[in-house]
């Protein structure tokens, strides 16, 4: 399948409802309102494709730039590449749900999403500490230095709270992760959740909300879930 037959095929799949869902949440026009488990089939087509993973994205349309990242192969990206993804990424689902999802499949992965952290940028940061989670939530324990994981917890409590709205998102996820997928500091993230307690979030709407990860993590605790890995990051 080449570019123009793959946007035809996502077109085709749009749904205005789910294209206002979207909207709602940051993304705007080009898009078509594709459904994630929509685009299955598509995918049994290309199989994973890098070069025709590079051309959705450039598209600038939402869909296709989700669709990139599902094709994407992330061991033929180079830190280069995930720069230039991030910075054409201009909102959480795609930092986040895109960018992150695939850099986490790299071997690159902690370096770039370090840097992100640092850089002061929201979406970076936001994509930066998600792609933290993914990982947490899907390689062995081992591969992770603990001192390194310390480091991290202790700068998502000191800087949280005014951090941006996305960081402020990913760092809680961050912390909730840790507790139920990283076993060697699991106690240390609660103790962190209690900590932050709960943070305000301000997502342009008339009432700020606010998110809680220690709260979380006992529901986590309650079913069991301490522990958890998933088998693929991507789906």
């Amino acid at each position: 399948m080449n570019l123009e037959m793959v946007m035809q095929e996502l077109e085709a799949l749009g749904k205005e409802r789910t294209k206002k869902i979207y909207m709602s949440n940051g993304a705007h026009e080009p898009l078509f309102g594709v459904a994630t488990g929509e685009m299955k089939p598509i995918f049994r087509k290309t199989k994973i494709n890098q070069p025709l993973a590079e051309e959705l994205y450039a598209t600038g349309n939402y869909d296709a730039m989700y669709f990139a990242g599902i094709i994407a192969d992330p061991k033929a990206m180079t830190e280069a590449d995930f720069e230039r993804w991030i910075d054409a990424a201009y909102f959480y689902m795609l930092s986040d749900f895109v960018v992150s999802v695939t850099l986490a499949e790299t071997d690159i992965a902690q370096e770039v999403a370090d840097k992100w952290i640092a850089s002061g940028e929201e979406l970076k940061m936001s994509a930066g500490w998600s792609c933290y989670c993914w990982l947490l939530g899907n390689r062995p324990d081992s591969e992770f230095a603990e001192s390194k994981m310390t480091d991290l917890l202790k700068m998502a409590e000191k800087k949280i709270h005014d951090s941006p709205e996305r960081a402020k998102f990913a760092m809680n996820n961050f912390i909730y992760t840790v507790a139920v997928s990283y076993l060697p500091l699991h106690d240390m993230a609660v103790k962190t959740a209690k900590a932050v307690g709960p943070v305000e979030v301000n997502l342009d709407k008339p009432k700020s909300k606010f998110i809680d990860a220690s709260a979380n993590i006992q529901k986590a605790v309650d079913r069991g879930q301490i522990g958890f890995k998933r088998k693929h990051v991507r789906c």
